[in-house]
């Protein structure tokens, strides 16, 4: 078996695929794809909204509910609890099979008519205003996170407390505006760093104390801008850079920034892994193409915030399983799945959505411990195993079309048949309001052209009370009738950030700013989340050279920034032969090094 060259049904770019794709494709019986990776990874992201939480009433029961769900958008949404009950008919909604109609025609409909839980949430009390979230206690606008407790504003963690404004970190204590971080106390500002403790403004360290704006440092103290001092010493150093203050802080930050790109930077975050390309993954094994891995992933492509998981292609936010195949929020001793989101605790599902707790199920929704379904409609074992395989040889004589505008006037028609995930357009979330604008974002206009739904946040009069301008600059002149206050974002809602051009203080975050000696924000949660997002690279890959030219970098020619290597190199004065796989585009501005020449430096 050789590798082959694709062009995307989608964006019409070439992709290849590999033998070992084709194995994989093979062991659990689907054509191989038709869209390319990136294509594919959108498409599976605008079925996840996360972070759009709405008002609407319960189907059931009439309450006002917190729902991922617009008001406008033609789903029945029960409250969850409701939802989980044994209080409605789940097969109520189930329907014969039309061999006269698409199936993705068919699923569509189903899905304006099966009942769905307001919230993709589990045990997590006190904390309605979040979603996709497991065991989380008094938490407030948190997202994809699990096991946490007090935290506020944030995104992917994992097992944190009492912090706010994080996104993809564990074990994180008493800490704020962390980025792909673990095991953090007291630390704030920081990337890409662990096992660390009353710090600031920290980039790839590891085991760091009593810091301050330092790059690449491991077991170190008492530094300021990679500078060693006494503890004296740098408890009356530290003392010059007052973080309660705005006008401090966004000066420190400027300098900080300055001061990383003078230093190198390791192509990738991949540890304790084997043949794995990717970024920020731990333990994994024989993984390509693959981010936020968190770990025990094993033999995965093109598969991204995942943990425990063996034998998966094209994911995004799955784990706890095996043999699965394009899937959203899925996971959880799960086996043998295809095309599923949001479905746990099942095993041989086709194209589910909200499935939990069921085996043999095809195009089902919102079912909970059934078997041998088929649109929401039971079947014996027999009838299922019969009528499964005629449905799939009816996908392909019959596909969807989907028709995408590339230009002005030219239309192209995409064929969905057995195989391809579920159509953007037919998904209840409209673009803007998943992860799709998160990590590949577009305007209005494309989004639009391509066939797809935009969403117009409706004009709500916040009344704001005060502009962010009036805010007092320091922390310590915030009084306590800032908490009654409705603050203006900073941004006004002239941005692509899904800006709520208002947001309030809460009293947990007040007392932790002042306990920390940080300025408030001066951005709503969502402009923040944004803000945060932009210090992480895409879940794309670059091939690229080592910059390591000898006994120096190569000069970046956009900041002419140059570092001087501190110890001899494996490759001497001659330039670091080495390549790589890298989040890093070609275009950015950062020294890269292997992972040779960076440990020389660093370890």
């Amino acid at each position: 078996m050789t590798a082959e060259t694709e062009t995307c049904q989608n964006c019409k770019s070439q992709f290849i695929i590999e033998p070992e794709d084709f194995q994989f494709y093979e062991k659990i019986k689907v054509p191989a794809p038709t869209f390319c990776p990136e294509c594919r990874a959108i498409r599976r992201m605008t079925w996840r909204n996360e972070r759009s939480l709405y008002k609407r009433k319960c189907a059931a029961t009439g309450k006002e509910v917190i729902s991922m769900f617009a008001p406008e958008t033609p789903v029945v949404v029960y409250e969850r609890d409701y939802w989980w009950s044994d209080n409605w008919d789940q097969l109520a909604s189930g329907r014969e099979y039309d061999f006269s109609k698409p199936f993705f025609v068919q699923f569509s409909e189903l899905l304006k008519s099966a009942p769905l839980p307001n919230l993709a949430i589990n045990n997590c009390p006190g904390s309605e205003y979040g979603n996709h979230n497991v065991d989380c206690k008094n938490c407030y606008l948190i997202y994809a996170s699990i096991w946490n407790e007090n935290v506020s504003y944030s995104r992917g963690a994992v097992e944190c407390k009492d912090s706010f404004d994080l996104d993809t970190g564990m074990k994180i204590e008493q800490s704020s505006n962390d980025i792909l971080s673990g095991s953090l106390y007291r630390v704030h500002f920081s990337y890409d760093t662990d096992e660390s403790l009353n710090s600031e403004f920290l980039q790839a360290c590891k085991n760091v104390t009593n810091s301050l704006g330092c790059i690449n440092l491991h077991n170190k103290s008492h530094h300021i801008f990679n500078k060693p001092y006494s503890k004296e010493e740098y408890e009356i150093e530290r003392k010059k850079y007052d973080l309660g203050s705005l006008r401090a802080l966004q000066e420190f930050k400027k300098k900080f920034r300055e001061f990383i790109l003078q230093h190198p930077r390791r192509f990738a975050f991949v540890v304790q892994s084997v043949d794995t390309t990717g970024d920020n993954i731990i333990n994994a094994k024989n993984c390509k193409d693959c981010f936020d891995v968190f770990g025990e992933v094993e033999n995965a492509r093109y598969v991204a915030h995942a943990k425990s998981l063996k034998d998966a292609y094209d994911g995004y936010g799955v784990g706890m399983g095996e043999l699965i195949y394009e899937a959203v929020d899925t996971g959880l001793n799960l086996s043998r799945t295809k095309f599923n989101i949001f479905t746990h605790t099942s095993h041989d599902a086709e194209y589910t959505y909200a499935c939990h707790g069921s085996s043999y199920l095809f195009g089902c929704i919102g079912l909970r411990s059934k078997t041998h379904c088929i649109l929401n409609k039971q079947y014996t074992k027999e009838e299922y195993e019969k009528l499964v395989p005629r449905i799939i040889k009816h996908m392909n004589e019959m596909p969807y079309i989907s028709e995408v505008r590339s230009g002005k006037s030219e239309v192209r028609k995409i064929e969905y048949r057995y195989g391809e995930f579920f159509p953007t357009e037919i998904s209840p979330f409209a673009y803007n309001e998943t992860l799709a604008q998160e990590f590949f974002p577009i305007s209005k206009v494309e989004v639009e052209a391509k066939g797809y739904r935009w969403y117009e946040t409706k004009g709500q009069n916040y009344g704001i009370t005060t502009k962010t301008e009036d805010i007092p600059d320091h922390i310590k002149d915030a009084s306590d009738n800032i908490l009654k206050e409705i603050i203006e974002c900073a941004h006004k809602g002239a941005c692509n950030e899904k800006c709520t051009k208002a947001f309030r203080v809460i009293n947990s975050e007040l007392q932790f700013y002042r306990q920390m000696n940080i300025a408030l924000p001066r951005l709503c949660p969502n402009c923040r989340h944004f803000e945060r997002l932009a210090f992480r690279n895409p879940m794309k890959l670059w091939h690229r050279r080592c910059m390591c030219s000898g006994t120096k970098s190569e000069k970046q020619p956009k900041t002419s920034h140059e570092y001087e290597n501190t110890i001899r190199h494996f490759h001497g004065a001659d330039h670091c032969p080495n390549e790589f796989e890298t989040a890093y585009a070609p275009e950015k501005i950062e020294i890269l090094y292997c992972q040779k020449c960076y440990n020389a430096e660093v370890v």
